[in-house]
């Protein structure tokens, strides 16, 4: 089934309350529904664009076109033995709720992920990750409706580009395919990735390594740093963090011995804390015409009330050349600004 709502407001869809409308905008609840409606629907004006939570968007204007929102969220858990379990999630399954479901079936690998506002349909797009997890890791495939043909395929996860918040759905696909669902691969036997030190002393506060102990860890986090999107509007992470050249890193540790920093895959690239450089930039707290930049974590840029799009840009914008000027670093969002 498909519902369609013409010119409809968008405040409550989008997690930094920012006031926009839509030319159109289609729930649907199954892939078939999906092709169903746009086989009889004109697109004629405007782009096609697919919004799941609403969680990592910045509207700028109105959307003069159609949104696609799926709203399926059935879940399938493979029963079959074996260490390796298979997992199917429709997109407009809430994030938190899949990983719910694995940690309460026993299912490790997306404990890490817990409490990420969004859609299993998002997850792919933004590889989202958090604590050394990133959910390529339990990725088996992505299915798909092509825009231009409405035919659906699977593609394998070893052909969806990820890479640190970003996918082939990011790029070459972006609004040629809609996410209808998600497959996962997960595991019965416990391996608790601990590596992000707070995590691991937090999980040890609460007794073993166990998925309700490390689940219930993340959540403690989250909520010490991170604002509620129903208080205070925002959508997490404003900036990702950058990748630097080892020599870069090393003239700003002689500066700045304090300096915290985290290897890759690279030995000659070090990525530094964009949340550390808008602090120590002095943007911590700082607001401007009602956008500003959270109290609590310097990544975050919130809308304190009656904040528009532009209003949010300008203060990122302002932050980055600051960055920029002090550093010598360019950080770039992680928001999608549409």
């Amino acid at each position: 089934m498909v519902q369609e709502y013409l010119n409809t407001p968008l405040r409550e869809r989008n997690s930094f309350g920012i006031d926009a409308r839509a030319a159109r905008l289609a729930e649907f609840d199954s892939a078939e529904s999906l092709c169903e409606y746009l086989a009889r629907t004109p697109r004629t004006t405007g782009r096609t664009a697919v919004i799941g939570g609403g969680n990592n968007i910045l509207f700028t204007g109105d959307f003069d076109g159609l949104l696609l929102h799926p709203v399926g969220r059935a879940c399938r858990i493979d029963a079959r033995g074996g260490d390796r379990v298979a997992v199917h999630a429709e997109a407009g399954l809430p994030w938190d709720d899949f990983v719910r479901l694995c940690t309460e079936n026993g299912l490790w690998g997306a404990e890490n992920l817990t409490a990420i506002p969004g859609t299993v349909g998002a997850a792919p797009v933004q590889n989202i990750g958090a604590y050394g997890a990133e959910a390529a890791d339990i990725i088996e495939s992505v299915e798909v409706i092509d825009l231009n043909t409405l035919k659906p395929s699977i593609i394998a996860a070893e052909h969806c580009a990820f890479g640190y918040r970003e996918s082939v759905f990011k790029g070459p696909l972006r609004g040629r395919v809609v996410i209808t669902a998600v497959n996962f691969r997960l595991s019965r036997t416990p391996h608790p990735n601990l590596g992000y030190g707070a995590l691991a002393a937090e999980t040890a506060a609460l007794g073993e390594p166990s998925l309700e102990n490390i689940t219930e860890a993340v959540r403690r986090i989250r909520a010490s740093k991170l604002p509620d999107p129903a208080l205070i509007g925002n959508a997490g992470s404003f900036f990702k963090n950058p990748v630097v050249e080892q020599a870069l890193a090393e003239r700003l540790r002689s500066r700045f011995p304090e300096m915290p920093s985290y290897a890759t895959a690279d030995p000659d690239r070090i990525k530094i804390p964009a949340g550390w450089l808008i602090e120590k930039a002095g943007w911590k707290g700082v607001t401007r015409n009602r956008a500003g930049v959270y109290e609590r974590q310097a990544l975050i840029l919130v809308n304190r009330g009656g904040a528009s799009g532009a209003n949010i840009i300008a203060l990122a914008e302002a932050i980055i050349a600051d960055v920029q000027a002090k550093f010598g670093i360019t950080i770039a969002p992680e928001v999608n600004i549409w």
